[in-house]
């Protein structure tokens, strides 16, 4: 696979000749809803064997083999360079292909948002997923499970061989309650009796772990929450089951807020199979336009990560999903749309606007009017945003990644994966 971004005046033809592949194939690839026009910016996975690259002004071979990682030497013999010394300007270099790491893969699904797409949504992505972490199995006061229908979810899940993981959640009337945690955590009852219905549930039903998503516990839970994974831990161990943790994507220990200060990085790092760091949200619904997963405050979170939690527990969050927001934002307005990256180009199309790349956060963005005269911003993500994350896992070692949220078309995502990882399968 090939990241192509799309200049201005460039057409299919144009770029399946430049690559030797075909326009059938870059359709297919890239899911194009229009065969004849492309937008300004727009990345293209191109199917092609091997990797080109086409040399730039100032670059060498030893620039571009540190670029992409790769032996100057094998660039110089696959390409038959008599002086490496002088490469001309516009030259194409065929490059060696890169080793794969192997890395699990993971992804939430929720299958009141799909809505009875569950099956089709797991089917299309299923070989490159490791787990699936189905949303959620919410606890109430009286320490019951508020049940999902999660048939068909798991009926694919185990069609494609990807281990289901039950997600229990303080989740209420559509956010997280502090309440019902402190409630839970306080009182042992309540945690044994729902307990003893996650187990219940995973036996009956072939679940094969449970993924606690408590969140926005604050300060007085932080220790309690510890002592209620240790417990699960006793019970899902020696059943076989795997136990992981959801938190939120905190920078340093003693980061202030309700939502980080419950998450003790590193206590329940000792105590859980592995963890689901929830890197994005920075761009939200309800806030000011920005990258919704900026590559900068990832790698914070990660740095900070592998400094309290072994490596190997790791699983970096990522986004299936944009926003577009009316501008001006107003604080406590008129909340941000969320859509796909296939919508996303697309709505570029229908407004003939060019697609940006801010290179700090890597990750694409457009304005456009619509209408009704309002103006818009939309960010979200594509293939160099994508290919700039699986970087960032491979470079500190990771366990893996996963996903929020299953539903949204994104192909290029799983193009990429396969160029760059072996999903390992449980």
């Amino acid at each position: 696979m090939q990241i192509h971004v799309v200049k201005s005046e460039e057409t299919l033809n144009n770029i399946a000749q430049a690559y030797g592949s075909s326009t059938s194939k870059i359709v297919e690839a890239n899911q194009l809803a229009n065969l004849n026009r492309l937008v300004a910016g727009q990345t293209l996975v191109i199917p092609i064997n091997g990797q080109f690259h086409w040399v730039q002004p100032g670059e060498s071979i030893w620039s571009i083999s540190r670029r992409y990682k790769v032996s100057a030497e094998e660039i110089v013999r696959m390409n038959k360079i008599q002086n490496p010394g002088n490469i001309s300007i516009g030259l194409r270099l065929t490059l060696p292909q890169i080793s794969k790491k192997t890395v699990e893969v993971s992804a939430y699904l929720d299958p009141r948002m799909t809505r009875g797409r569950s099956a089709e949504a797991i089917d299309k992505v299923g070989e490159s997923l490791t787990y699936l972490a189905v949303f959620s199995y919410s606890v109430n006061r009286d320490g019951n499970l508020i049940p999902v229908d999660d048939q068909a979810t798991l009926t694919a899940a185990a069609k494609d061989k990807v281990l289901p993981l039950l997600v229990i959640t303080n989740f209420e009337n559509g956010q997280f309650s502090t309440e019902i945690a402190t409630t839970i955590l306080t009182n042992d009852a309540l945690q044994d009796r729902m307990l003893n219905q996650v187990l219940r549930v995973m036996a009956e039903k072939g679940y094969r772990g449970l993924d606690f998503d408590f969140e926005y516990l604050g300060v007085a839970n932080r220790e309690r929450y510890v002592r209620l994974l240790q417990k699960a831990k006793i019970l899902l161990k020696s059943r076989g089951y795997y136990i992981s943790a959801a938190l939120a994507p905190k920078t340093r220990t003693d980061q202030r807020g309700v939502l980080y200060e419950g998450h003790d990085y590193q206590a329940i790092g000792h105590v859980v199979d592995f963890i689901f760091f929830m890197t994005y949200e920075w761009g939200y619904s309800g806030g000011s336009p920005m990258a919704v997963s900026p590559i900068t405050q990832m790698r914070k979170v990660m740095e900070y990560a592998i400094s309290v939690v072994p490596k190997e527990k790791i699983m970096m969050g990522m986004p299936l999903y944009g926003y577009d927001w009316t501008l001006p934002y107003v604080r406590g307005g008129k909340f941000a749309k969320s859509f796909s990256p296939l919508k996303a180009v697309e709505l570029a199309l229908r407004y003939d606007v060019s697609i940006k790349y801010d290179k700090t956060s890597q990750a694409p963005w457009f304005r456009y009017t619509d209408e009704q005269g309002r103006k818009h911003e939309v960010w979200f993500e594509d293939a160099r945003s994508i290919q700039a994350k699986f970087d960032l896992v491979k470079e500190l070692g990771l366990r893996g990644f996963y996903y929020w949220v299953l539903g949204n078309d994104f192909p290029q995502n799983w193009l990429l994966i396969k160029e760059n990882f072996i999903v390992r399968k449980r």
